[in-house]
């Protein structure tokens, strides 16, 4: 998560299985889609281009029987503007592939549908609730901490997932200016520090035990290794990893 908001990166997803009561669809559907996505530009693959041309629309909430559905657990799909526009570039009739029941699989059987989005829910507060048993969720970045919270119990901070604030920490510069991230750069810099440390003292064990070398400068070995000692340990490396993923606190650094 931390790499995906860090550049930016857009996630989409496909799958296979059953679409509905009335279609099922293999893995043919997901080799598909990267065929379809490497005729796409670069501006056509942008998530808000997407979504404010209508090529993606987002699944929400409704009622049945008198409760909420949360179908807006489901996100953004694609919508019959986008199979005509972009499949059509491999199709000679895009809408016969992806017709109207298929992109919107509430239209064959809306009981079913809420029963599928009911099991989704159901297993996403399953495995959310498992960390908060072990207590990993205080490992979680900002985001995820938040889904997690969403997931198991409905709120965050007696916020949902559509407030601004929970939105808002999906941000990179929201992750950029948080002290988890700045956690994580100081993880980094101590692991680098760790690193070079070892690497200076190899050198030195080696020289001291007199071993003849050939074919290798050693001292322009241990001039490496200690200018990159220095550079490590400076209060400006901070500033030279931002941008990075860092490295997790939590983990051990290695021996």
């Amino acid at each position: 998560m931390v790499s995906f908001i860090l550049t930016g990166y857009a996630g989409f997803t496909t799958s296979a299985g059953y679409i509905g009561p009335q279609y099922r669809v293999d893995h043919d559907i997901s080799l598909l889609v990267p065929e379809i996505w490497c005729r796409m530009q670069v501006l056509e693959r942008e998530p808000q281009f997407l979504k404010q041309n209508g090529y993606l629309e987002k699944v929400c909430d409704f009622c049945l029987d008198g409760r909420t559905v949360l179908a807006s657990r489901l996100g953004f799909r694609i919508t019959p503007l986008f199979v005509d526009r972009f499949l059509g570039r491999v199709f000679e009739t895009p809408a016969a592939v992806f017709t109207e029941q298929m992109l919107r699989p509430e239209k064959q059987d809306i009981a079913q549908f809420a029963a599928g989005v009911d099991a989704i829910v159901e297993a996403q507060t399953r495995v959310a609730l498992q960390y908060f048993e072990d207590g990993s969720v205080s490992a979680a970045c900002p985001p995820l901490q938040a889904l997690l919270h969403i997931m198991a119990h409905g709120e965050y901070q007696g916020q949902g997932i559509e407030d601004a604030a929970v939105r808002g920490l999906f941000t990179r510069e929201y992750l950029m200016a948080s002290d988890w991230y700045a956690g994580r750069l100081r993880a980094k810099q101590t692991r680098d520090i760790a690193l070079w440390t070892r690497h200076l003292q190899s050198l030195q064990r080696f020289q001291a035990g007199g071993a003849p070398v050939r074919g290798v400068d050693l001292d322009a070995r241990l001039g490496v290794a200690r200018s990159q000692l220095a550079r490590v340990t400076a209060p400006d490396y901070l500033k030279e990893l931002e941008g990075t993923i860092g490295a997790d606190p939590c983990c051990a650094p290695p021996q």
